[in-house]
C-alpha cells in the first residue's frame, strides 16, 4: 500500500499507463467480438443497446460518486481533518450501497420491458439481466475509488481498473469460445455471456479495492487518531454535503450517458424506415462496436487529466494555493488540445487501413470514422474543462452545457434520422453537432470564472 500522496504529474503517468493497459485489452476484447463468428456486428448493436441502458442506471447511482467523494475528501485531508475525511466514506459507502443494491434490482426486474418496448430489440433481455448485479459492485467500488482519489492514491483506482479490463478480457474470450460452441454459435447467448463477464469484472475490481482498503486501516486510523480537532458535523449534514456536491456530478454525468443513449432509442428505429431492421441493426453495431471503440481511445488517455485535477484542484484552493491549481488547468489545458487535435488528425486519415487491420471480417464503418474522428478535439476538451469546474465547484456549468447538447442530440436526430439519404450519418453529425455546442458553452464558462492571464484569485473563491 501507498504511504504517501502521489504528485500531480506522477498521478497523470500512472492513469495514463493504466489507460493504456485498460484500452489494450480492451481493444483484443472488442477484436474479439466483431470477428468472433455469429457475434460480429449484429451481437454488437445488442450488447450496445443493453450497455447504454446499463450506463443510464449507473449514471444515477454511482458515475458522479468517485469525483464527488474525491472532491469532499481531498478538501478535508487538505485541511488536516482526515477523522472527518474517513467518516465521510465511510456514510457514503453505506448509502451508495443501498443505491446501487436498488439500481440492480430494478434494472433486473425491468429487463424485458426495456428491451422489448423501449429499444425494440427483444435480444437485449439477456444481456440487461446479466448486467444488472453489475450496478451494485461498480456503485461500491466508486465510493472506494473517491476516497483513495481524495488521498491523492490515484495508483489504486488505476490498478483496479486495469485490473477489471484485463480479467474482462481473458475470461470473456474463453466464455463466449465454451458458450458459442455449447450454443452452436447463437448470438443471443454470446451476447448474453459476454454481458455476465462485465459484471463478474467489476467484481473482481471491487474485490481488489476493498482489500487494499482492508491492508491500509493501520495508516488510515493512525491518520485519524492524530486528525487535527474538527467539529464533528452531524450525520444528516454529511449525507447532504454528499448529495449536494454527488447530485450535479451525477446528472452531468447522467446527461452525458443520456447523449450517447439517444443513439439506442432512436438509430435502429429510425432507419429501419427505410431500410431492412437486420440492415439497421448492423449499421448501429458498426457505429457502437467499431468506430465508437477507436474514437473513445484518446478520451481514455485525457481522462486522467479530469480524474486528477478534481482533488488537486480542490486541496489546492483549500490551501490557498492558486497559483499551482491556475498552473496545473493550463497544462492540462494544452495537454488534451494536442491529444485531441493529433487524434482527431490520424484517425481521420487512417480510417480504412485500421479498420481493414483490426477487424478483417467485418472491416466497413470507414466513413462512419471519419466523420466521427472530428468529434475527438471537442469531446478530450470538454472532459478536462469539466474536470477544473467539478474541481472548484461549478456544478451548475456542466449541467447547463450537457442539457443543451442533449436538447441539441435528440432534436437533430428526430430530423436527420428522417433524411434516407443520410441513413445512420444523421446520427453522427447529431453527435458531432451537440459535442461542438457543449465544448464552446463549456470553453465560454471556462473563460468568465477562470482568468487564464493569471492575474487575481477571485474566479477561485
Amino acid at each position: 500500500m501507498i504511504k504517501k500522496k502521489q504528485g500531480f504529474l506522477y498521478s497523470i503517468i500512472v492513469l495514463i499507463i493504466s489507460q493504456c493497459v485498460i484500452k489494450v485489452a480492451g481493444l483484443i476484447y472488442k477484436l474479439y467480438l466483431v470477428n468472433k463468428e455469429g457475434f460480429g456486428d449484429s451481437g454488437n448493436a445488442i450488447y450496445a443497446s443493453a450497455f447504454q441502458i446499463y450506463a443510464i442506471a449507473l449514471a444515477i447511482t454511482s458515475i458522479g460518486v468517485p469525483n464527488a467523494i474525491s472532491k469532499l475528501i481531498s478538501a478535508k485531508v487538505a485541511r488536516g481533518d482526515n477523522k472527518g475525511a474517513y467518516r465521510t466514506f465511510k456514510i457514503s459507502f453505506v448509502l451508495f450501497g443501498i443505491l446501487g443494491f436498488i439500481g440492480s434490482s430494478v434494472l433486473f426486474i425491468n429487463a424485458h420491458v426495456i428491451a422489448c418496448n423501449y429499444l425494440g430489440i427483444p435480444e437485449a433481455e439477456i444481456s440487461l439481466m446479466a448486467l444488472a448485479p453489475s450496478i451494485f459492485f461498480v456503485t461500491l467500488e466508486a465510493v472506494l475509488k473517491g476516497y483513495f482519489n481524495g488521498r491523492e492514491k490515484i495508483s489504486v483506482t488505476a490498478n483496479s481498473q486495469s485490473i477489471e479490463q484485463i480479467f474482462k478480457t481473458i475470461v470473456t474470450i474463453i466464455s463466449v469460445e465454451i458458450f458459442g460452441i455449447l450454443s452452436k454459435k447463437n448470438t443471443v447467448t454470446m451476447v448474453g455471456t459476454a454481458a455476465l463477464t462485465t459484471t463478474l469484472a467489476t467484481a473482481v475490481s471491487f474485490g481488489y479495492l476493498y482489500i487494499c482498503y482492508i491492508k491500509s486501516k493501520k495508516e488510515i486510523w493512525k491518520e485519524v487518531v492524530t486528525s487535527s480537532e474538527q467539529k464533528q458535523e452531524r450525520i444528516r449534514t454529511i449525507i447532504k454535503t454528499i448529495f449536494w456536491v454527488a447530485m450535479p456530478i451525477s446528472i452531468s454525468s447522467l446527461l452525458s450517458a443520456m447523449n450517447r443513449t439517444i443513439d439506442a432509442f432512436t438509430v435502429v428505429k429510425g432507419i429501419s424506415k427505410y431500410i431492412e431492421l437486420e440492415q439497421a441493426k448492423i449499421q448501429y453495431g458498426i457505429l457502437t462496436g467499431k468506430v465508437e471503440t477507436l474514437i473513445s481511445l484518446p478520451f481514455s488517455f485525457n481522462m486522467a487529466f479530469a480524474i486528477t485535477l478534481i482533488p488537486a484542484i480542490s486541496a489546492a484552493v483549500e490551501r490557498g494555493s492558486y497559483k499551482d491549481a491556475k498552473s496545473k488547468i493550463k497544462f492540462s489545458m494544452l495537454a488534451s488540445f494536442i491529444i485531441g487535435i493529433i487524434s482527431s488528425v490520424f484517425l481521420y486519415l487512417f480510417a480504412d487501413l485500421l479498420l481493414k487491420i483490426l477487424f478483417p471480417k467485418a472491416s466497413a464503418g470507414a466513413n462512419m470514422l471519419k466523420l466521427s474522428s472530428w468529434s475527438i478535439i471537442f469531446v478530450v476538451m470538454t472532459q478536462t474543462i469539466t474536470g477544473v469546474m467539478q474541481g472548484l465547484g461549478k456544478f451548475k456549468t456542466i449541467i447547463i452545457s450537457m442539457s443543451i447538447g442533449c436538447i441539441v442530440k435528440l432534436f437533430l436526430n428526430i430530423i436527420l434520422l428522417n433524411i434516407q439519404e443520410l441513413e445512420i450519418y444523421g446520427a453522427i453529425i447529431a453527435t458531432l453537432t451537440s459535442q461542438i455546442v457543449v465544448c464552446l458553452i463549456n470553453v465560454i464558462y471556462l473563460l468568465k470564472y477562470i482568468n487564464m492571464e493569471l492575474k487575481t484569485k477571485k474566479a477561485y473563491k
